[in-house]
């Protein structure tokens, strides 16, 4: 697991300056303490920070250089099945020097070209220079688990593992206003764009190509309706299940130091420790937040699971000044305001964890592939919705803030809209009444995976929705998930997501997700027989945060709020027409109702406060 930077410049007379490639590369030192490199040779330059997981020797260190010489590789990320390829490697006469799954990454590529990236099992960006073709080949996993950023300026082209590695490089820190306007619309920026003008990343299962002359392609190597329609026909989906996850849980074990387990307490943590239980691994630490609030709280059940696994359980609680601090650190390992709003808690737990492991493993993407939120029942009947809209005009549940989100939502008529909104907290009229901002945006990439969508389930706004998810949403999560572990110098690695489970959960009949109140059937079915009942039907948190009691009663967020009155960012051209005053003084009076409007201004104050000003 590593960060990893880069220049090339277009112009041949030019060479890389080692300052500026060094400051990227240590730029993202919390991706890799354990060691350091960078390569230059004329007009390119490649750097990366290591951290240091399958072997840990000085034989792993990058950038990678071929036994030929003819291509230099930095990598991010874990090829789980490496050891597999050892056999042909050998047979053709590929020597392997060391015990690293980046040695035999580079080999493969030798070997076969991008041929050999469908056999992979990982989660990986990595970037190879040609020395002889003088080109650049820029590549990311199929699901988007590892970051790839990269922005043109000047005649060069520049890459990194996350997005203040450009700006240390230079490139100019400017918002997009089509981010901008996805980002209050639909929580974040979907696709290769992103919140800033000219940076973008590198799609998940694609690969890009920039040659010293400056062209550019780009191809897909990897696509999901495809591995869907391909998929063989499942005939025991049950059996399937069971074997498959544990063999991905087998497979994210790979490792030479110790590896620990993020437990919420909910189906899809457990269900890995169940699996690391049923295969016998021992010694796993779990750690785990809590909170005070009950309704909040699933620690009692890790701590349960953990006791009855006999694995050693770890939790903390993250409240007060320290979740404020915990804010403005979070906020500058994601680069972006915060959307998710758990990014504080999980950075608070990877580093907790950092004392003990430097390998977590993840239930995220349980949800996406099996339908677990509730919000995707909202599609299983759309005409109830109509129903649901009717009757909330006639004020029937003005008083029942249980109804008041769904009431919101139902009054959204389109098909794909009620798929592309499914997933936020507010909707195009709230935004329209409540800030002032009518004009949508754009949202060319939302709108293809929603024609993918649509053709590959023509007759269900639920796996439509799910698969939507998967390429928008979870990304989301995806990138959540590495900034808040890296950020304390922690592998994250998702079972969930081996791409066996993905493309056989996309193809099996919809009973196995959406059976049953909380969706997830084949799931809790296939575990049973290895978690307790408590578990199995426990009604789902997840981590939620109980952000209205920390604004208003906690000290720092208190005098936070204060200043998010007279931000510099209801200056801003596109924020003008709101009335801050007025929307802050009715929050803090005590109308509940204006969190989800609050939360998204109030994490790009503290963005604009305290990430753009660094750079």
């Amino acid at each position: 697991m590593c960060g990893i930077n880069g220049i090339l410049h277009f112009q041949t007379s030019k060479t890389v300056d080692q300052r500026i490639l060094t400051q990227m590369r240590d730029s993202l030192a919390h991706r890799g303490p354990d060691d350091k490199g960078i390569f230059i040779a004329n007009t390119i330059g490649l750097g990366q920070r290591r951290l240091s997981i399958i072997d840990t020797s000085a034989a792993g260190h990058q950038p990678f250089v071929s036994d030929d010489k003819r291509y230099v590789m930095v990598f991010n990320g874990e090829i789980y099945n490496y050891k597999d390829f050892y056999p042909e490697l050998q047979a053709d006469g590929y020597t392997l020097k060391t015990k690293s799954d980046t040695e035999v990454l580079l080999q493969l590529f030798r070997k076969e070209g991008l041929k050999m990236l469908p056999k992979l099992n990982g989660m990986f960006a990595f970037v190879i220079w040609d020395t002889v073709e003088k080109k650049l080949t820029l590549v990311r996993d199929r699901m988007g688990v590892k970051p790839l950023y990269y922005a043109f300026h000047n005649e060069s082209f520049y890459f990194a593992s996350e997005q203040k590695a450009l700006f240390t490089a230079g490139i100019p820190l400017k918002i997009d206003s089509d981010g901008l306007e996805e980002y209050i619309f639909n929580r974040f920026v979907a696709g290769e764009n992103t919140l800033y003008q000219n940076i973008k990343e590198v799609l998940p299962g694609h690969v890009m190509t920039i040659a010293q002359s400056g062209k550019v392609t780009h191809e897909k190597w990897w696509d999901l309706t495809t591995a869907i329609q391909n998929q063989p026909i499942i005939k025991d989906p049950i059996s399937w299940f069971k074997e498959t996850f544990d063999d991905s849980v087998r497979l994210r074990m790979v490792s030479d130091i110790p590896v620990g387990v993020l437990l919420s307490g909910g189906l899809d943590s457990s269900s890995t420790l169940a699996s690391l239980k049923y295969q016998d691994f021992k010694n796993i630490e779990t750690f785990n937040i809590g909170f005070k609030e009950a309704q909040h709280n699933e620690s009692h059940l890790a701590k349960m699971l953990s006791d009855q696994y006999g694995y050693h359980f770890n939790t903390m609680q993250v409240e007060d000044n320290s979740l404020f601090d915990s804010l403005i650190e979070a906020t500058y390992f994601q680069d972006e305001p915060l959307m998710h709003l758990n990014e504080p808690h999980l950075l608070r737990i990877s580093q907790l964890a950092h004392s003990k492991v430097k390998v977590l493993l993840s239930g995220e993407g349980a949800d996406e592939l099996m339908g677990g939120y509730v919000r995707y029942k909202a599609l299983k009947k759309p005409w109830l919705l109509q129903m649901i809209s009717t009757i909330g005009q006639a004020g029937l549940f003005k008083n029942n803030p249980r109804y008041e989100k769904l009431i919101r939502y139902s009054q959204i008529t389109n098909p794909q809209d009620l798929i592309s909104y499914n997933g936020s907290n507010i909707y195009p009229k709230d935004i329209a009444a409540t800030f002032g901002i009518s004009q949508e945006p754009k949202n060319d990439f939302r709108k293809k995976i929603l024609n993918e969508a649509a053709l590959l389930y023509p007759n269900s706004l639920q796996r439509q929705a799910l698969y939507f998810d998967q390429h928008t949403y979870m990304q989301s999560l995806l990138n959540r998930n590495d900034r808040t572990t890296m950020g304390a110098s922690i592998e994250c690695r998702e079972p969930f997501l081996d791409q066996r489970l993905i493309a056989g959960l996309g193809s099996l009949d919809d009973k196995w997700l959406f059976t049953g109140k909380k969706g997830k059937y084949i799931l809790k079915t296939a575990m049973q027989d290895r978690l307790p009942q408590e578990i199995l039907f426990f009604k789902k948190v997840g981590l939620s945060t109980p952000w209205n009691t920390y604004l208003l009663q906690t000290p720092a967020f208190k005098d936070e709020m204060n200043d998010f009155a007279k931000s510099d960012l209801f200056r801003m051209p596109y924020f003008e027409h709101i009335d801050s005053t007025k929307l802050i003084h009715s929050f803090q009076q005590g109308d509940s109702r204006l969190l989800p409007y609050i939360m998204p201004l109030f994490m790009m104050h503290i963005w604009l406060k305290n990430y753009t000003t660094q750079f």
